[in-house]
């Protein structure tokens, strides 16, 4: 960052761009003021911190469906980061360069080149952090905040002047304004169809045995109630899942009316006729997809086609113990290098605690923590072309796509997982899915990658010495990279063989089973995964658990991202290459460049097949 930025230090507190948003904004800026000084008070205010905050969510609405509507469509940078800065200066949030940088969805350099320019023009103030004056925080300027009051009122006259005649009237008013996000309406309970469905032998699901789809099944009497008939439901591990789903397939007609689907598997269900097309089966506009988050909806797609429905939204995030790094006066990781740091620094097998613990097994497992470790280096595992905020992915069906594992950003996350091996338990090589998030749980482990959808081990354990205790980040970021938080989780579709006459009712249950109301209701009852925008924003789920807030704002950074696990056909056996090749480089049989050659190798002739374009 540059050293002639303009800054707003101990003798310049931020005062009158303080006094714009109000009395209770210059009372909670209070808090932020390191200057010492006490922020003034205007005597008359323009708006209320909420209509401010209204125009900023309504922008940021407006961008993510400019997104989905045009595939041209170019995020600005600027129009991000300056939402961002407008936002936490209004949440008396503290914003750093790199998190301005995350937000920005642009390349590191790109965004530092322009962070430069609105500093240069005077739109961000920098306040030093520290006394060293070496490190500081980011304001948005007095300039910036005038011109965005008078953007705030000029928006909110076009808006009257123009969308008043609404035909949905206030409701809609309120969509547009974002009042549907940041009001925090509380979602009502399920209702029950109208018409019961009419499903000779009940509703067929098939899923996979996790916390979440457990208590979908706990809460199986509700929804029979809702549905209005049986609903009998099969639970597998991901592998035997995946194994039932393909054997479903080649049945004459489907044993299941609605099948649960790993995201990253996808491409392969589409292109094997495993999952029916849902523009098929019903009205897409019925599930509201703008109310879900955009990596979510967007992974769930193939060929510009939806094939589920989310029902998961479960990113890979890194859990942390706050209580442990504050006693040690160690800051949360945001680099590749600090988790590095703090696993050396926190690790004591002496007394049987461990710095970190991720999947290490052999195959699916440590295939997944690969992937998703190449891409905290900038790099997915196939040549997909970029874009602004990652890689392009809406034409993954129609490309031929070459490895590249081995590659700089292969041997950076090779060598990462080798330093991570020295600072971990010692039965690592054996640990997947689970056995990662149990030691933490335990109070074993200080640092833990983990999908959201395994929180409930310590978020409603109150003997966990991990309860109310851990932070939730996206994973840290290598040398030139963005934080980025690799998008799992499952979608529920409807097979392609399913019998014609059950296609309306099973598209009914569907549209219950990922509704907002039942999304709520796997919350209250011990969730933490959560596909939508709405749910995140009920002020009930909200107090179940802080790791809502923050999968929300990582999906408003743009963090959540599906490219890390790109879901073309082959994926799954680039999984396995991975994981085998990998794992023996772990135990020391082939060193690491060896390692991604045969991976590399191995992963092209996977890739031969592909379709051709």
């Amino acid at each position: 960052m540059k050293k002639a930025a303009r800054q707003s230090g101990a003798g310049r507190p931020l005062a009158k761009a303080e006094g714009l948003i109000g009395k209770a904004g210059a009372e909670t800026m209070l808090s932020i003021n390191k200057g010492g000084h006490e922020a003034r008070r205007p005597p008359d205010r323009q708006f209320e911190t909420t209509e401010l905050l209204d125009v900023v969510a309504f922008l940021e609405d407006f961008e993510h469906e400019l997104s989905d509507a045009l595939s041209v469509f170019a995020p600005d940078p600027y129009v991000r980061m300056t939402l961002h800065l407008i936002r936490s200066h209004l949440e008396a949030k503290t914003v750093t360069p790199t998190s301005l940088i995350g937000a920005s969805g642009v390349p590191y350099a790109t965004a530092t080149r322009r962070i430069g320019e609105m500093i240069d023009n005077g739109l961000i103030d920098q306040r030093p952090r520290t006394r060293s004056g070496k490190t500081f925080s980011m304001h948005p300027s007095e300039k910036l905040l005038e011109s965005w009051m008078q953007l705030s009122g000029r928006l909110q006259r076009l808006a009257e002047t123009r969308l008043a005649k609404s035909p949905n009237g206030s409701a809609g008013q309120e969509y547009y304004f974002g009042g549907s996000y940041l009001a925090a309406q509380s979602i009502p309970p399920l209702q029950v169809l109208a018409e019961p469905l009419r499903l000779a032998g009940g509703v067929r699901v098939l899923v996979h045995g996790d916390p979440t789809f457990m208590v979908m099944d706990n809460l199986k009497r509700r929804f029979e109630q809702v549905v209005g008939t049986d609903i009998y439901q099969r639970a597998f591990s991901i592998d035997r899942l995946h194994q039932e789903a393909l054997k479903n397939a080649e049945r004459k007609a489907s044993r299941y009316d609605i099948i649960a689907v790993d995201l990253p598997w996808i491409g392969e269900f589409a292109e094997k006729n495993v999952l029916m097309p849902l523009d098929e089966a019903l009205d897409i506009a019925r599930l509201d997809p703008a109310d879900f988050h955009t990596a979510g909806w967007k992974a769930a797609h193939w060929g510009g086609r939806p094939y589920g429905v989310p029902a998961q939204t479960t990113p890979e995030l890194l859990f942390y113990r706050k209580d442990i790094f504050a006693e040690a006066g160690i800051e949360a990781p945001a680099t590749t290098a600090d988790v590095i740091k703090a696993a050396k620094s926190l690790h004591d097998p002496a007394r049987g605690f461990y710095g970190i613990a991720w999947n290490a097994a052999r195959g699916t497992a440590l295939g997944h923590t690969f992937l998703m470790t190449m891409a905290d280096f900038g790099q997915p595992v196939i040549d997909i072309p970029p874009e602004a905020g990652g890689f392009k992915t809406d034409r993954l069906k129609d490309g031929v796509y070459h490895p590249m594992i081995d590659s700089e950003a292969g041997m950076a996350a090779a060598e990462y997982l080798m330093e991570l091996l020295k600072y971990s338990p010692p039965y690592i090589l054996s640990m997947s899915w689970y056995e990662r998030i149990r030691p933490y749980a335990a109070g074993e482990i200080a640092m833990a990658y983990g999908y959201t959808l395994l929180a409930p081990y310590f978020e409603l354990d109150p003997t966990s010495p991990a309860h109310g205790q851990t932070g939730f980040l996206p994973h840290p970021a290598g040398p030139e990279a963005t934080p980025v938080a690799p998008v799992g989780g499952y979608v529920m579709g409807i097979p392609r063989n399913i019998a014609p006459e059950r296609i309306k009712a099973a598209a009914e249950a569907l549209i219950v089973f990922t509704s907002a109301g039942a999304q709520k209701l796997y919350v209250e009852n011990g969730s933490r995964t959560n596909p939508r925008y709405s749910v995140a924003a009920d002020p009930e789920v909200r107090r179940a658990s802080p790791i809502f807030e923050a999968v929300d704002q990582m999906s408003w950074r743009d963090e959540l991202q599906f490219w890390p696990r790109p879901p073309i056909p082959e994926i799954g056996e680039i999984f396995q290459i991975c994981g085998e090749e990998l794992h023996d480089m772990l135990r020391g049989i082939t060193p690491p460049k060896t390692a991604l050659q045969n991976a590399q190798k191995r992963a092209e002739q996977a890739l031969r097949g592909q379709r051709k374009t």
